[in-house]
């Protein structure tokens, strides 16, 4: 009787590569569902030597799911690969149950944990295990295990990372509510602050010094009284002039103490940094006036200069008028020095005398005109438009456009003016009325038969009729393009003016005008 093997005796498992292969040539058993017990199978016949393995019997069909509970008969085993004993029986004998291998129950193992966690998870449950998944799981095909994997604890050693728990909406949704809270409080307070802040800043006493203090005073600055200025107009130019820290600080001064000085014409020599109590005693010295000082604004004549030049620098009135009586002594080619006074602030020594003083104003208006780029021949036409635009013009814009009426109605091109200019200012000065402060020309104004009435006569007058400045000369220079052939005023407050290309437009704004005039009795119209 052959030995048969024992039936208890402890079986050694294949290693996995060894199972793969075994499974592979379908000489290894499947693998079994949990609980289910192996089916007998019967015994190779036995032989008296080693033979090559024989055929292996063709394999049982795969089972069902492992819900089954119906054995089915595995295939033979494959002999043992060590020499055979003698036969001493021809009984065949049944083996004893296959026991599941440790990868079979290592893949159980991890196919009970996914589907634990999936469930956690809220996940699909997973499908119930077969004994092909359980094959698979065995063979290294559970996640994570890579085939080149040599152990079983590079299968089962690590354990899958548990998944983060999802954060809700609700810490998005708190963050946005508080950011839009603190959104709003910083806009309220900036809103606030813009309102109210200064007058905030006023009564806690931290706006900081509207004046300089005691001692700081230093240098020297001069500033220029005009007739008819008051604290009000006084104040931001001894701002600009350095001599106060604010605009207003010089008339919150007065006004807070109740100061009502009066104040001439004329140039003060002042310092800059002072307190606005200092500058109001420095204005009030006479030792503070310059009386070597004079300042002329556009616009002026020559008539009207002259008096002023001789005030300001104490010398009297005669000599200048003897001054401008001979205008090639300067090198000026004309019958008079009209527009060549150059309005500005002069300063001069005490022993300065009218010729040499009206020698600065003719060079100074020189200067000009060759900044401005005007060529050497053509300074008496530009200062004759220059002074136009001077006296018609109110703001800087309104210059350029009338410098370019002036030229259009200069074109000859051009035949509804006839070359004309029909420029009040120029009709005015040729009678005398320019310094009556009238609006409407009169009758003798507009038809008077002299060289400077371009009602009568076309083209340019004969010469300038003011003292034009920098501004007016470059307008002269440069008019603004456009088509206009007239204007006119249509109210003297603010002094807005109307550019027209038609007669018909032109005669609406004079219409304007009158109206304007009717309504305000008190604007001298």
């Amino acid at each position: 009787m052959p030995e048969t093997p024992d039936p208890d005796a402890a079986q050694t498992p294949l290693s996995r590569r060894a199972l793969r292969a075994a499974r592979a040539r379908g000489e290894a058993p499947a693998p079994q569902a949990p609980g289910e017990e192996a089916t007998p199978v019967a015994a190779s016949e036995p032989t008296a030597a080693p033979e090559p393995a024989s055929e292996p019997a063709p394999a049982a069909p795969e089972p069902a799911a492992a819900e089954s509970a119906a054995p089915t008969p595995a295939p033979e085993p494959e002999p043992e690969a060590t020499a055979p004993e003698p036969a001493t029986s021809a009984e065949p004998q049944a083996t004893a149950p296959i026991a599941a291998t440790p990868d079979q129950a290592g893949a159980l193992s991890w196919l009970r944990d996914a589907s634990a966690d999936d469930a956690e998870r809220g996940g699909d449950a997973p499908e119930p295990a077969t004994r092909s998944t359980l094959a698979d799981a065995a063979a290294g095909d559970a996640p994570g295990r890579g085939e080149a994997s040599g152990s079983l604890d590079d299968l089962f050693g690590s354990s899958a990372t548990p998944p983060k728990k999802r954060r809700g909406s609700g810490c998005l949704i708190a963050f946005v509510i508080v950011l839009a809270l603190v959104g709003g409080v910083v806009a309220g307070g900036v809103w606030a602050w813009n309102t109210y802040g200064e007058r905030i800043m006023e009564q806690l006493g931290l706006d900081g010094p509207s004046d300089y203090e005691p001692g700081e005073a230093t240098g020297e600055a001069l500033l220029t009284i005009e007739e008819g200025d008051t604290g009000s107009s006084i104040s931001p130019k001894l701002y600009e002039a350095g001599v106060t820290l604010e605009p207003d600080s010089f008339y919150d001064y007065l006004v807070e103490n109740a100061q009502a000085p009066t104040f001439y014409p004329g140039t003060y020599r002042l310092q800059q940094k002072m307190t606005s109590e200092a500058a109001l005693a420095a204005l009030e010295d006479p030792a503070n006036k310059l009386e070597n000082t004079a300042q002329l604004r556009e616009g002026l004549t020559v008539e009207q200069s002259l008096p002023i030049l001789a005030e300001g620098i104490g010398l009297p009135l005669e000599e200048f008028e003897a001054a401008v009586a001979d205008p090639s002594v300067y090198g000026v080619q004309a019958d008079s020095l009209e527009g060549w006074l150059f309005p500005a602030t002069y300063t001069f020594e005490p022993d300065t005398s009218a010729q040499d003083v009206i020698r600065t104003l003719v060079n100074r208006t020189i200067e000009s005109l060759d900044s401005a780029g005007v060529p050497e021949g053509d300074r008496h036409r530009i200062l004759t438009i220059a002074s136009i635009i001077q006296r018609e013009g109110r703001f800087e814009d309104d210059f350029y456009k009338v410098s370019r009426v002036i030229q259009n109605r200069l074109d000859p091109a051009n035949p509804e003016t006839s070359g004309l200019l029909q420029m009040d200012s120029t009709a005015q000065y040729g009678v005398g009325e320019m310094h009556e402060g009238e609006v409407w020309s009169s009758e003798e104004a507009l038809t008077d038969d002299n060289p400077w009435n371009t009602y009568v006569h076309p083209g340019l007058p004969i010469g300038p009729i003011a003292n034009p400045g920098d501004l007016a000369i470059d307008a002269a220079m440069h008019p603004a393009d456009g088509p206009w052939l007239y204007f006119t005023a249509v109210n003297l407050d603010p002094g807005e003016s109307k550019f027209s290309e038609t007669l018909a437009e032109h005669e609406q704004g004079v219409a304007e005008l009158r109206e304007w005039c009717a309504a305000n009795p008190d604007y001298g119209c």
